[in-house]
């Protein structure tokens, strides 16, 4: 259990439809003239990092509504994470969006979780007008299973699984068979990603997880022309220093107002 954990009051809960639940936290606002911002997080992590948490303090600040939610298998939502897979968590973001929101979204993704804001694009055009993605990594299990070893595909053939260490938990994370292959369903980067709203992409050139390069293929495949790329010369992966929180924050702020009729 984290600090942050022991701070924090337990969460509420969003029931599924398979019986499960989805732990949530939100800040309803009253600031109607803006979109709400819906937080994904990223991969066997959680809803309660420093970037979700500080998103919610400036959204609730301008009295913004903000949703952040832990996706089955993480955190405090019930599931197990080596049982679950990418279009299961795509479709908890679905229902948060369906259950929690009302009207237009600014969906904020963190590695993992900018797999699927951009499935949430796709999967709820009308509600969705903004993409924020930090370190953003659609299509990650391709790019994993593209780099395996001879001996690693032997051992994901014949356990199922296989174990990676990360730099960010102590433990390896599992990639199962039913993930990489889920994933290949999932893929957002197939040629043309069809989005008319708005993109903010912020990518530390220092990422030694998800090259920034994936950054610059995520613009060239988006079909909306309001799309920038913000690299971040040296930042790593977690992007979570005070300068990259404040330009996360600005990010939102700018995807929250309208476009001017002169632009």
């Amino acid at each position: 259990m984290t600090d942050a954990d022991t701070a924090l009051p337990p969460p509420d809960r969003l029931d599924r439809p398979d019986s499960g639940y989805i732990a949530y936290r939100r800040h309803v606002g009253k600031a109607e003239s803006l979109p709400g911002v819906v937080f994904i997080h990223g991969l066997r992590s959680d809803m309660d990092g420093g970037k979700a948490e500080r998103l919610h303090v400036f959204c609730a600040e301008r009295d913004q509504s903000f949703v952040r939610f832990d996706c089955r298998g993480h955190g405090q939502s019930s599931g197990v994470f080596e049982e679950t897979v990418l279009s299961e968590w795509a479709d908890d973001a679905a229902l948060v969006i369906d259950q929690l929101t009302k009207g237009p979204q600014v969906v904020v993704g963190s590695s993992m979780g900018g797999w699927l804001m951009m499935r949430a694009a796709l999967d709820r055009p009308s509600r969705v007008s903004g993409l924020v993605g930090i370190a953003a990594a659609p299509d990650f299990t391709r790019r994993f299973r593209d780099e395996l070893t001879v001996d690693e595909q032997a051992t994901l053939a014949r356990d199922g699984q296989i174990g990676r260490p990360t730099p960010y938990d102590p433990h390896p994370y599992v990639f199962t068979q039913a993930l990489l292959d889920d994933g290949d369903d999932c893929s957002v980067l197939t040629g043309t990603f069809n989005f008319d709203g708005r993109i903010r992409l912020l990518h530390g050139m220092l990422d030694d997880s998800v090259p920034w390069e994936l950054a610059l293929e995520i613009l060239s495949q988006a079909t909306t022309p309001d799309a920038r790329l913000h690299l971040i010369k040296d930042g790593d992966h977690r992007l979570s220093r005070e300068s990259d929180l404040r330009q996360l924050c600005q990010a939102v702020a700018e995807l929250s107002l309208p476009v001017p009729d002169d632009c």
